[in-house]
């Protein structure tokens, strides 16, 4: 699994984020491979879904199938209209 977090500087800009109809997607750069953040049947969307608020730090998980995904690469995080390009895996 890899751990995506954020901080929301502006809960109404941020909103869109929360939607669970919303789906995360990460693109690992290196291969192109996409992955999803997960939806286990017992716990639900690994994810924040929560009306957001200012200040506060947020995350969700990723699938990380294979460890294929590794510390140094880079991937792209979309969710909805958001997109983030370049961040680098810890």
């Amino acid at each position: 699994m890899l751990e995506f977090r954020y901080r929301v500087l502006d809960a109404a800009k941020a909103a869109p984020l929360f939607e669970r109809r919303t789906k995360p997607l990460l693109t690992h750069a290196e291969s192109g491979a996409k992955l999803i953040a997960p939806t286990p049947a017992k716990t639900g969307a690994l994810r924040n879904s929560n009306p957001p608020l200012t200040g506060h730090t947020y995350w969700m998980f990723f699938a990380n199938p294979g460890r294929l995904v590794k510390p140094g690469e880079h991937v792209k995080i979309e969710i909805g209209e958001f997109r983030v390009d370049g961040i680098v895996v810890h």
